[in-house]
């Protein structure tokens, strides 16, 4: 999570044989606290991209994907691209399902991001990253389950990205390849540490960048379970700028308005941790929730923001 910095150059998609993944059979899981338990469990090894820990994590979310009625995008879901760090070529692979919306007619898609991908084993200690972003993908995943259960007026993807860690190049490889048509996108909702706050905050960024989405902001808060705070996303924040420091980033440099759901950072940021047995129940639970209704929200208003979009 929070990429202070630059974008990197991604290598183009190359032909490769995928890893063979370990044998998951599960039914879907909605519980949040379950998802992220599972996600950041010792045995995932931290989840870093390339690793057999990562593709044990990303086993078992194609289940978990499998097991929805998603319209599938790509290959079972997956969509691969190839980056080379320090002369060594890695392939990462970001997961993606399309909910269809309920409107006879075609028209804006509002992508729902969270990376899956984790730091891995660092001298010997396993860096779990259970907020980081176990609580964003299980977020995700609430989302999803919600508007199975009550469709969305407009069409919702789910993308799963991996890579966030190594420089956001799995939203860079999502966008570049066009696996959702770009300029059909009205709108990004970003998860990244959604579930360790002991003021019960829960952070959104993205309104100061698309004014139109600040009054639906403020309703929202209002009703939340959680104090729902605006901010983290003016230039004159400096670092607390929270703008490019996710995968939203890529999709504001393309023109796309985004929201960014995610706490302050904590002592267990990027430290091993960052465990399941740390995340504060009853306020997770709640920030999904929270979540969960910004994205019916901001589904019933998709239209309008798609057309400041387009201003």
């Amino acid at each position: 999570m929070r990429w202070l910095a630059c974008l990197f150059l991604v290598a183009a998609c190359a032909e490769f044989n995928r890893p063979i993944y370990p044998e998951v059979t599960s039914i879907a899981i909605s519980d949040p606290l379950e998802v992220t338990r599972i996600l950041a469990a010792d045995d995932m090894e931290g989840r870093e991209t390339g690793t057999a820990g990562n593709n044990k994590a990303r086993a078992w979310l194609l289940d978990q994907m499998r097991a929805r009625p998603f319209d599938m995008i790509g290959e079972d879901f997956q969509h691969d691209f190839e980056f080379v760090r320090d002369g060594k070529s890695t392939i990462g692979v970001n997961i993606v399902g399309r909910i269809p919306g309920s409107s006879d007619e075609r028209g804006p898609v509002m992508v729902v991001t969270a990376h899956y991908d984790h730091v891995g084993v660092i001298d010997g200690e396993i860096y779990n990253g259970a907020d980081d972003n176990a609580s964003g993908v299980a977020g995700a995943l609430a989302i999803a389950d919600h508007f199975f259960a009550n469709p969305p007026k407009n069409d919702v993807v789910i993308a799963l990205l991996d890579a966030e860690e190594k420089g956001l190049l799995g939203a860079v490889a999502f966008l570049r390849d066009e696996v959702v048509t770009v300029s059909d996108i009205a709108l990004n909702i970003n998860l990244d540490m959604i579930s360790k706050n002991d003021k019960r905050e829960l952070y959104v960024a993205g309104g100061y960048h698309t004014p139109v989405l600040q009054p639906l902001l403020d309703q929202l808060a209002d009703t939340a379970p959680v104090t729902l705070k605006q901010g983290h996303d003016s230039p004159d924040l400096g670092v607390d700028d929270w703008t490019l420091q996710s995968d939203h980033a890529l999709f504001h440099k393309a023109g796309i308005p985004f929201l960014y759901f995610g706490v302050e950072d904590h002592p267990d940021y990027h430290q091993p941790t960052d465990d399941y047995e740390t995340i504060p129940e009853a306020f997770f639970r709640d920030s999904v929730e929270t979540v969960v209704m910004a994205a019916e929200e901001l589904d019933s208003n998709l239209q309008d923001i798609g057309a400041s979009k387009a201003r």
